[in-house]
């Protein structure tokens, strides 16, 4: 049987979709993670009792401003005073972008000593220090426009709790009864910190790598039991130059239990529970942002268990349910269910402004239950698990205080080995590489770019050789968008720089200006050079591919219209002389790109300055070379379209026309 190049083409493609296809599937499946059964030496018969528990708080992003908002630190201190006198946590994690960093016109970047001061005064005047242990780090916000470590500007070191003790990645660790904690922060912020957007991924180079390897050893060598991690930068976005990334550091650690950050701000709210379980083996969970959405975090490790909710500050009470534990948190590498198995009480931490008055459970839509404080914070109730070894279950908390604000939780749990998934979006934005993603989404629009026009200008060889004949052109819009195309393609004056133009921005440098402080740097699609270092491309690749898709693939299209036009008014005549109408029809969409690229120019040069912006391949001299081919391409000459001509099966007007104007021009 004979089988068309077209149907070789199609499966061929449905092959390398599948591979595609079966790798994300496989990156972002956690059923190969190692899931080695916790020893018994793990196990721990969970009672009444208070001991083996622990709770503590995250907060993040808290973009404190100058300019913006003045109720984040209102807020922030009012969490700073009430919040933390009602709930004591032992710990306070604020993972990064501590201050905002922006300009006034929300453009610019730079560091602005007073957002700092803002967030050292609330500190201070709320007494944190008395109150809880203070682990703040830093984020891309809190680096913007900082040249290094010992830049004057690098305010972290002077007005932050850790700053100065613990610049970069640091340790923490205390004992609690028999149970010693660790918490160990991840800063991966650039070195030196560009402004921004080329501040949006971080790194950890081989001499970070050491150091949080020296870490991971103090907290074994210290025979801790339960090792959080967190930084800023979800792992997804933190690119490493090193022998090993972070996902692999955090699985060499044997104690690791989760790796908390911020950053993501919930996706705009897409993916507003941005959790996962990695395949190395720990849970990481983004928190939403306190700028926008005045979220913070409460964490309960109990009797080696796991369990957190995300409050909405001022929603009170507040509780979490620690046993049994939700079932899409069940980490079995790390915890051993057994535990819950065996336990002889349902366990409950619950917080209020006033006395709590009653907390009760109920399981599988039964009846409600209350539940006894034993001490502090903790609830419990006997309970027999063995009516529930099976299956998904349901368990239902509800909270009241004695001035009637009251709140209702709703979780799964299981005791078997039945699991839960999480949500695709939270996986992709988790579990993926970022910097990956942004390079093969530059690739493949870069591709898109320029290989069909080079395979029509090929095709056109091969017709003018008379190797391979003309495809018919009537039919469908696909069909009328290919001739336009067609002709763009034998248009060397157009060809040329609309399939270079790609090309350059591959390799060349697209804006030399002070990228950082006073420091001069260039700006390269793999990579930026500032200040005697170099910082790998990641996020300059998500911004070449926004000038591709805002800039490039439209402007070839228009272009590839307007040689159309000409070629049909000018060689074929067949259209009329055109009204003002006509002519705004025809201008209108290149004038739309041209004055979306001057704004996008222009919020470059609020960026990074005059320089910046006059050395600006990228941006600037793109709308010089946009309006040089737009204008070639309206006011072509009859000799440029010749092939075009012999193509359709024309001849040139000026060859074929009589006096009348009235020849055969044939059909196309």
């Amino acid at each position: 049987m004979r089988v068309s190049k077209g149907t070789i083409i199609v499966l061929v493609s449905m092959l390398l979709i599948s591979i595609f296809l079966a790798n994300v599937v496989n990156l972002l499946s956690t059923e190969g993670m190692s899931q080695k059964t916790p020893t018994r030496d793990k196990f721990l018969r969970i009672t009444d009792s208070s001991d083996h528990l622990l709770w503590f708080l995250q907060i993040s992003d808290l973009h404190i401003s100058a300019f913006q908002d003045p109720f984040r630190i209102i807020d922030l201190k009012n969490f700073c005073s009430r919040t933390l006198d009602v709930i004591q946590p032992r710990v306070v994690i604020a993972s990064g972008d501590l201050t905002d960093a922006k300009t006034a016109d929300n453009i610019g970047s730079q560091q602005f000593e007073k957002e700092w001061q803002y967030y050292k005064n609330v500190l201070n005047e709320c007494q944190v220090r008395q109150k809880t242990v203070w682990l703040d780090i830093r984020g891309n916000h809190d680096n913007f426009n900082v040249a290094g470590s010992s830049s004057k500007h690098n305010f972290f070191v002077n007005y932050s709790m850790q700053g100065r003790a613990n610049p970069r990645s640091y340790l923490y660790k205390f004992s609690k009864g028999s149970d010693v904690y660790s918490f160990i922060g991840i800063d991966a912020c650039l070195d030196p910190g560009p402004r921004r957007p080329f501040n949006f991924i971080g790194k950890i180079d081989q001499s970070e790598i050491d150091e949080i390897q020296d870490l991971i050893a103090q907290t074994v060598s210290s025979g801790s039991n339960y090792t959080i991690w967190f930084g800023h930068f979800p792992t997804s976005c933190i690119l490493s130059t090193g022998d090993m990334g972070v996902r692999s550091l955090i699985r060499s650690d044997p104690n690791a239990v989760a790796y908390l950050c911020g950053h993501l701000h919930r996706l705009g709210g897409l993916v507003p529970r941005m959790y996962t379980l990695q395949r190395a083996g720990f849970l990481e969970l983004e928190l939403g942002d306190w700028k926008d959405n005045r979220i913070y975090r409460l964490l309960v490790i109990d009797h080696g268990m796991l369990s957190f909710v995300d409050v909405p500050h001022g929603q009170w009470p507040v509780g979490v349910i620690t046993n049994p534990k939700h079932a899409l948190f069940v980490n079995s590498a790390k915890e051993n269910l057994q535990s819950v198995r065996e336990s002889t009480h349902i366990r409950v931490i619950a917080f209020s402004l006033a006395r709590v008055d009653f907390v009760k459970v109920r399981i599988d839509g039964g009846d409600w239950i209350e539940l006894e404080n034993v001490r502090g914070p903790l609830f419990v109730q006997e309970w027999d698990p063995s009516a529930y070894l099976s299956g998904l279950h349901t368990i239902d908390l509800h909270i009241k205080d004695i001035h009637d604000r009251e709140n209702f939780y709703s979780q799964p749990f299981v005791l078997d080995e039945t699991r839960l998934s999480f949500g695709l979006l939270s996986r992709l934005a988790l579990m993926t590489d970022a910097s990956t993603i942004f390079r093969l989404m530059f690739a493949v629009t870069l591709f898109m770019c320029i290989f069909p026009l080079i395979v029509l200008r090929l095709l056109h060889r091969l017709y003018e050789a008379k190797k391979w004949s003309p495809p018919r052109l009537r039919g469908n819009c696909c069909r009328l968008w290919l001739r336009k195309l067609w002709i763009l393609a034998t248009v060397d004056r157009i060809f040329w720089p609309v399939v270079l133009y790609p090309l350059y921005l591959c390799c060349g440098p697209w804006s030399i200006g002070y990228l950082v402080e006073d420091h001069l740097g260039v700006i390269f699609a793999w990579g930026i050079f500032v200040n005697g270092s170099y910082l790998p491309g990641s996020f300059t690749y998500a911004y070449g591919f926004i000038q591709l898709v805002t800039f490039q693939v439209p402007l070839t299209f228009i272009l590839a219209h307007g040689v159309d036009h000409n070629f049909q008014y000018r060689i074929l005549n067949t259209q009329k002389r055109k009204t003002i109408c006509g002519h705004i029809g025809l201008h209108l969409p290149f004038l739309l790109i041209f004055g979306i690229q001057v704004q996008m120019a222009y919020l470059f040069w609020l960026a990074y300055g005059t320089l910046a912006f006059i050395l600006g391949p990228l941006r600037t001299w793109s709308l010089v070379l946009a309006a040089v081919l737009w204008y070639n391409a309206i006011y072509l000459p009859e000799k440029c379209t010749r092939k075009a001509a012999h193509l359709f099966q024309v001849v040139p007007v000026s060859e074929e026309y009589g006096p009348s104007g009235s020849a055969d021009v044939g059909k196309h």
